[in-house]
Formats: C-alpha cells, sequence, structure tokens
C-alpha cells in the first residue's frame, strides 16, 4: 500500500521559500508514488483563537473536521513553517489548538496523569525557515519551538518518531542555497521521512 502523507504549509506567504519547500516535499513523494494531501493553512477558514479552552470546546469549522479526517486517513504528517520569535507562527498554534482535541488526538485518563495517545503509528516531519544561525538557535535558545512541537503536542498525542529540518540565515541565503536546500527537501519527500 502507499504510503499516505498530508503536508500542511503554514507560512502565510505563497511565494517564500518555504511554500517552495514544502512544493518540493510533495514533489518528492508523489515521485515514489505516496498519496499527498498538500494544505495551505492560510486557506482554511477558522478561528485560530480557543475561546473556552477544553471546558467548552467550540464548534468545529468544517475545514478542521476535514483536516481531522485527513490527520486521520495518514501515515505521516509534514509541517513547514516560518521560525518566528523563536516558534511556529501563531496561526499554527491556533490549528494544533482547535484540531488536537481531546477525543481525536488524546483521551484523559482517570487513573493516570498521561493521557491515551489517539495518534499512534503515524510520523512527523518538521521543515523550519529561520533567520537565526542554527546553532545559536540550538546551543543558546535551547530550540523552543522544536521541543514545544515535539514533545508537548506531537508525541502527547503519539506521533513519533518527530523529525526536524531547519534551515538559516534564509535573508542571508543564496539562489544557488536555496536550490540546494529545495532539493534536499524533495530527496526527503522521495524517502517519506
Amino acid at each position: 500500500m502507499d504510503k499516505r502523507i498530508l503536508i500542511i504549509n503554514a507560512n502565510p506567504d505563497k511565494e517564500s521559500l518555504g511554500h517552495a519547500l514544502a512544493q518540493a516535499y510533495k514533489t518528492g513523494a508523489e515521485s515514489v508514488h505516496a498519496r499527498v494531501k498538500f494544505v495551505n493553512l492560510i486557506d482554511l477558514d477558522f478561528d485560530p483563537v480557543m475561546r473556552s479552552g477544553f471546558k467548552n470546546l467550540q464548534q468545529l469549522e468544517p475545514d478542521l473536521i476535514m483536516m481531522q479526517q485527513e490527520i486521520n486517513a495518514v501515515d505521516h504528517l509534514v509541517f513547514v513553517y516560518p521560525n518566528w520569535w523563536g516558534t511556529y507562527p501563531a496561526l499554527l498554534k491556533g490549528f494544533f489548538d482547535r484540531v488536537f482535541l481531546p477525543g481525536f488526538a488524546f483521551e484523559y485518563q482517570d487513573k493516570s496523569p498521561f493521557p491515551k495517545q489517539l495518534l499512534k503509528g503515524k510520523t512527523a516531519r518538521m521543515i523550519v525557515t529561520m533567520d537565526t544561525p542554527g546553532w545559536y538557535y540550538s546551543l543558546i535558545y535551547r530550540s523552543p519551538g522544536h521541543h514545544s512541537i515535539e514533545k508537548c503536542i506531537m508525541n502527547y498525542c503519539g506521533i513519533s518518531p518527530v523529525r526536524f529540518t531547519s534551515f538559516g540565515i534564509v535573508r542571508k541565503a543564496s539562489e544557488p542555497k536555496r536550490e540546494a536546500w529545495i532539493k534536499s527537501v524533495s530527496e526527503l519527500g522521495r524517502k517519506m521521512i
């Protein structure tokens, strides 16, 4: 059976390097017959603000219901996003808040502090663009966005392994450097990792 992949591009700029990287992953995965669904997060119609927490969940908009169905149907999730202020864009955070809900992504358990992980068996790849040198993000900032997504969201819901590929300094990257990054992401897609 072909591997099923959902790519979510969380860079709102469709002319960005991030968008090109997301497309490159798609092209690579499709070249080896993966079934790929590609979504630009900015095109979804939903309120990214969780207005009452988990106590009174808002009704899910049709686009979020569709995204839950897509997540359930795939083996591998790919999120492509820019690193803004050390982490991911607010729209992506809002997406996680509104979609990765109790009953869908996890369930609380009465006799355990740990949740039942409802998305077990899925894997994820994060492709991150940034204007911070990678070594600085890792050593000085301690990779806060990476830790948040991996440990507090993906692993909490059972998604593992979660792999990261980060590119920076984007604003100073030459065209040949950008092309090399795009080619490397196409290869990740071809390997479906």
